[in-house]
């Protein structure tokens, strides 16, 4: 569960780490063979690609579509928005929390190397996109949502992923 949060959060701070060795770390490196910038912004847009909810107008991500409207609605809260995990229609807190905050530590760590690249604000963006549905699954002082998704979905994880659909048209 949530491979596919840790593996491009890791893939990120690595990237971050590798392109940025040489300004801040005497012992590594830079191999200005490879386009960092480009591989900076690529790991960001992942996380618009995974995005839940009714998308903003600024969604880099053209083909993807509003998806899961009604998340929450049978307990009568609010679910909507938040990232999917690794591919599937399902929201798993514990990873998405993981995932911000490396980014988040990534945002604090390399600002200046960020900025540089012209992608601070779409890190924010991203953060702040996770955040607001972590806040919204905490629907009160004992409640958590942790797991998010249509209940046929969530009952057997492992059948959804033999299955990845477009959100767009499965779920609304």
């Amino acid at each position: 569960m949530g491979s596919g949060y840790v593996v491009w959060s890791l893939a990120f701070c690595c990237t971050l780490a590798i392109a940025w060795a040489g300004s801040s770390h005497d012992e590594l490196a830079l191999d200005l063979s490879y386009d960092y910038k480009d591989a900076l912004g690529k790991a960001i847009l992942f996380f618009e690609g995974q995005r839940s909810g009714k998308l903003p107008a600024s969604q880099r991500v053209k083909w993807r579509g509003d998806s899961a409207l009604t998340d929450g609605k049978p307990d009568n809260v609010n679910l909507v928005g938040g990232y999917y995990d690794a591919g599937d229609n399902v929201k798993f807190l514990w990873p998405m929390a993981f995932s911000l905050t490396l980014l988040s530590w990534a945002a604090v760590e390399y600002r200046n190397e960020i900025s540089s690249a012209d992608e601070l604000n779409n890190l924010r963006t991203a953060i702040r996109w996770g955040t607001d549905f972590i806040l919204r699954a905490h629907t009160s002082p004992t409640t958590l949502y942790t797991q998010v998704g249509v209940e046929k979905l969530i009952t057997n994880v492992g059948s959804v992923r033999k299955k990845w659909t477009p959100l767009e048209h499965s779920i609304k």
